[in-house]
């Protein structure tokens, strides 16, 4: 009877522990200390594979604290104790994001991210909880209005912070939202933007003040490194200096500007071969909307986005990534 009075104890020292994150002075805080999210997009998937798998994380996770990240966002919920426990144990926290049809898997439309949310919600590998990703570029799956998206978003943005008032609600928003996006969706407490606007992703902070008082994140921004065409500084083909020097200066503007945006995520952490045709090589090409800002040529290729290629080489932009975050501390 002890013995499983004590594995009480246990149990809920464990899984009462929970994040206080608020927004004090449009800094976030956790547990009352700065963080400033010094992020990476992170979607793992293996040579030939389609789907994400967690086998290579303890390797990634060393590259990861190289290059001084120390958040990560994810596109679909991590139902794994496990992975959790060893992302909390290395000191890298997680942006959750709920998709809006996921085939029921923690998803919005069948209403199971509340199940998620409860199950996970004293984890302290947990940052945010993040609802969509830019699904403004795609009306045609909210019955060609937008609109219903946004509503929906605000009802999901309610339930979870009745359910779990530690952490914030955020949305990963193509680009920057209208004033009437915010009026629809007021409930939502920092918004996610995923930004390519060249290298030049500042020009987003007076148009954001201009609407908002809110904190806003970059959901995702950087370069990849493949040039579709020669430019008089590029050559055509694979670059990884085209992507080197694009996220220098993107990263730049970001950090230099920490007063105005509380975090910022590179796309991505590894080369995704899964995206665009066969899964057991990289191909160039893909399909992403309005990517007509990837710099330098205009062009996502969607599967050279990492800044360490599929083999978990590092890339040139490796350095520049970990130049920026480990030489970086909030105030």
């Amino acid at each position: 009877m002890k013995n499983i009075y004590a594995l009480g104890l246990i149990f809920f020292s464990i899984y009462s522990i929970s994040l206080e994150v608020k927004i004090q002075d449009n800094t976030m805080t956790v547990d009352g200390n700065p963080y400033y999210m010094k992020g990476i997009c992170y979607h793992p998937v293996k040579i030939g594979k389609t789907k994400r798998s967690f086998e290579t994380l303890s390797e990634d996770l060393i590259l990861m604290k190289e290059a001084g990240i120390n958040t990560i966002r994810v596109y679909e919920p991590i139902d794994d104790i496990a992975v959790l426990d060893k992302l909390s144990k290395e000191g890298i926290k997680v942006v959750i994001s709920f998709g809006y049809n996921q085939k029921g898997r923690f998803d919005i439309v069948s209403g199971t991210f509340i199940d998620y949310v409860r199950k996970y919600k004293n984890h302290e590998a947990i940052l945010m909880w993040e609802l969509g990703n830019e699904y403004n570029y795609n009306p045609q799956w909210f019955s060609g209005d937008i609109n219903n998206w946004y509503k929906a978003m605000e009802v999901v943005s309610q339930m979870i912070q009745i359910e779990d008032p530690y952490r914030l609600v955020s949305s990963a928003h193509g680009d920057l939202p209208s004033i009437d996006v915010l009026s629809i969706a007021p409930s939502i407490q920092v918004w996610g933007m995923n930004v390519y606007r060249w290298d030049q992703p500042e020009s987003i902070f007076e148009e954001w003040k201009a609407i908002s008082n809110k904190p806003m994140y970059f959901a995702e921004l950087g370069a990849d490194s493949y040039m579709t065409k020669s430019t008089e500084k590029y050559t055509e083909g694979e670059n990884q200096f085209a992507q080197a020097n694009a996220n220098k200066i993107i990263l730049d503007q970001v950090l230099s500007n920490s007063d105005k945006n509380i975090g910022s995520f590179i796309f991505q952490f590894t080369d995704g071969l899964w995206k665009a045709g066969n899964p057991k090589k990289q191909d160039i090409g893909g399909s992403a909307p309005n990517s007509d800002g990837t710099p330098y040529d205009g062009t996502a290729n969607e599967e050279y986005w990492g800044i360490v290629d599929i083999n978990r080489n590092k890339k040139i932009t490796f350095d520049v990534v970990k130049d920026a975050y480990v030489n970086f501390d909030i105030e």
